[in-house]
């Protein structure tokens, strides 16, 4: 059930590909709160996932874009703004893609093209999206932007592999672009840190079944689920957030201020 949170504010969602993704949920939960939404995710994503469902669910239309192409992102906000009838009020980047780690590439031999399409993909697109936006005047005073990250753009977390240095740049992105955006519209730019979560893209990573239950044992409050992180991103899009910006933000049951747990020690000690 809504709180009317989002009541009148639009947005697009990017990167919903099937009922396990957080972009899935988010956009799930920024209807029931009131909101009109576009959704969006690569040709090669759309054949493959369910959105299609998902926007019959949310009454929004489907728009096609590739992140690295700007002609492609200037259709998706013209397309997303002749339905909204006019500019809108908040972006989910929820994207990352890693050729080096799908290929089984370690982070000290990695091919180095793949590396800059994971760069592109992973954090170069939200610098794009931003600035399609901000060229075309898309976003209203006082929007909100969130991209999803993860704490490995701080710490090392060896089979997260080149995607950590994506983070790091999709963080930096955000502090940036955050500053002249915030200055030009009052628009707040900023990334969440989630805990690893049982999406179709997390599971992909290698170990990722030991390092969620890891995390879970380091976590006070256990690992935070998509459906609580979708929860963080429509508060963030609502108007009680609007003097947060260019801030990464944990969410994270509380892992990353974490040393060491008394489940840890325990499960070291057997």
């Amino acid at each position: 059930m809504g709180n009317n949170l989002l009541k009148g504010k639009k947005g697009i969602i990017f990167g919903a590909l099937d009922e396990k993704s957080i972009a899935w949920k988010t956009a799930m939960r920024c209807y029931e709160e009131g909101a009109q939404l576009v959704l969006t995710n690569a040709p090669v994503a759309l054949r493959m996932g369910e959105i299609n469902k998902l926007a019959e669910a949310v009454k929004a239309p489907v728009i096609g874009a590739d992140v690295t192409n700007m002609e492609d992102l200037k259709n998706l906000i013209e397309g997303s703004m002749k339905h909204f009838g006019g500019s809108f009020d908040f972006i989910l980047h929820s994207i990352g893609m890693s050729l080096n780690v799908r290929k089984g590439k370690h982070y000290t031999e990695m091919n180095y093209e793949w590396n800059q399409k994971t760069l592109d993909i992973s954090a170069m697109s939200l610098h794009k999206v931003l600035r399609t936006a901000w060229d075309m005047d898309a976003l209203n005073e006082w929007g909100s932007v969130v991209a999803l990250t993860y704490i490995a753009a701080q710490r090392v977390f060896p089979d997260y592999n080149e995607m950590a240095d994506a983070k790091a740049l999709l963080e930096s992105v955000t502090r940036m672009f955050g500053y002249y955006y915030g200055v030009k519209k009052k628009v707040r730019i900023n990334t969440i840190s989630q805990s690893p979560t049982r999406t179709t893209a997390g599971s992909g990573v290698k170990g990722f079944d030991g390092f969620i239950s890891y995390a879970e044992k380091m976590s006070p409050l256990g690992n935070a689920s998509a459906e609580d992180c979708a929860n963080y991103i429509a508060l963030m899009f609502s108007d009680y957030t609007r003097m947060v910006t260019m801030q990464n933000l944990f969410h994270d049951g509380g892992f990353s201020f974490t040393g060491v747990t008394g489940a840890v020690i325990e499960q070291m000690e057997k």
